[in-house]
């Protein structure tokens, strides 16, 4: 269900395996529709050609949280085979039910707090102090249904535009974020799990530019991320690959969100594993042995390929980053825009500076600049 990207990547790693994939698009022109064996136009609901899609399927998953629980939980009970479950695919798309359960859990996360009207917010800030964050309970990604409120007018504020769109919005303690990092496992129906190294990523504007692996993390740090990961995919009974996001202040691990499917901070794994995510994945719901995720490199860089108001058609320029010979280059065929991600590159090596160098010179040439302009590495770092 779904043909973007993560779609796409995920039926790139069926064909060596032989799997036939069956991809549910909304246009014939979508990044996955385009190389998948076959292909239906739909949406994700009962009403616009879900039951049909999911009925020819073995096992039928997800490349987006952005779905009907009522309409997948109907068809369950009808006996397709969904994995992730809707189970948690509700937890996955609800921000304060993530919040719930990893506070029963006992797991780092910052306070939080329902918010429905300013003066929730008030109180709250009085324990808490202002800054705060509001949240979306649904909905937000890449930055998306995040707000930081400075003061009372400002919360008023954004809760009077979110109640205006229907959003549900919750509050949460500000804490000063030195890093940012994630973290994947994989886990099949009997309970099977793999684990990811726990990868650095560098964000801006709500959007990761680039990935670091292995992460930069104490030791400590690491053990803790990965343990975490794996505590979340048993509780939720999770089937596939879960993404955890994880960042660090005042020196110690919090746990931000997850994704019940594959995720953006594990491409660096199609060159740098031994395992893709993506293979894993389908591994995984198909309830086959899960893969190494060693990594075939001491060091892996992966930096996204972004549109903006003046960048080229990655497509254009691809022959100039492919005259890097280390760089692998991966683009999606989708059109550009400022923000939309067209695709990324890896480049693995020995020398961790070297490889981030490198990267972020093919993004540049791939965008329209020139390797010259990465000098300053992305200007991210």
């Amino acid at each position: 269900m779904g043909a973007g990207q993560l779609a796409r990547m995920t039926v790139e790693a069926a064909s060596p395996l032989g799997i036939r994939v069956h991809v549910l698009a909304e246009h014939a022109g979508d990044s996955a529709a385009r190389v998948a064996a076959s292909t239906t136009l739909g949406a994700g609901t009962l009403a616009r050609g879900l039951a049909p899609f999911a009925q020819r399927c073995d096992v039928v998953t997800f490349d987006h949280e952005l779905v009907s629980v009522v309409d997948v939980r109907q068809l369950e009970a009808a006996g397709v085979r969904f994995w992730p479950s809707a189970d948690t695919v509700a937890v996955a798309q609800n921000k304060w039910e993530q919040r719930t359960r990893f506070q029963q859990l006992g797991l780092p996360i910052p306070a939080f707090a329902a918010a429905d009207s300013v003066t929730d917010v008030d109180r709250f800030a009085e324990r808490h102090a202002w800054p705060v964050i509001l949240k979306a309970v649904l909905g937000g990604y890449d930055g998306r249904g995040v707000w930081i409120a400075r003061d009372h007018d400002e919360a008023e504020q954004t809760l009077s535009s979110a109640g205006q769109r229907g959003m549900r919005v919750f509050v949460e303690q500000f804490l000063p974020i030195e890093r940012e990092c994630a973290g994947l496992v994989c886990r099949r129906p009997r309970g099977d799990t793999v684990a990811y190294p726990i990868v650095d990523t560098v964000q801006k504007d709500g959007i990761c530019h680039e990935l670091a692996v292995p992460s930069s993390l104490p030791r400590q740090l690491t053990v803790q991320a990965q343990h975490t990961g794996t505590l979340i995919a048993e509780h939720l009974g999770v089937v596939g690959i879960l993404a955890v996001e994880f960042f660090v202040a005042n020196g110690q691990l919090w746990v931000n969100e997850i994704a019940a499917r594959p995720h953006n901070s594990g491409h660096f794994s199609i060159e740098g594993c031994v395992t893709s995510q993506f293979e894993n994945h389908l591994r995984a719901i198909l309830d086959w042995p899960l893969g190494s995720t060693e990594l075939v490199a001491p060091y892996v860089t992966t930096v996204n390929i972004l549109g903006s108001a003046d960048s080229a058609d990655p497509r254009v320029n691809l022959p100039l980053a492919l005259s890097l010979p280390q760089v692998k280059v991966h683009l999606y065929v989708k059109k550009p825009r400022p923000g939309r991600k067209l695709g990324h590159v890896t480049v693995l090596g020995d020398d961790r500076p070297q490889t981030r160098v490198v990267a972020w010179q093919a993004v540049h040439l791939l965008t329209g600049g020139s390797a010259e302009d990465s000098t300053e590495v992305g200007g991210v770092a």
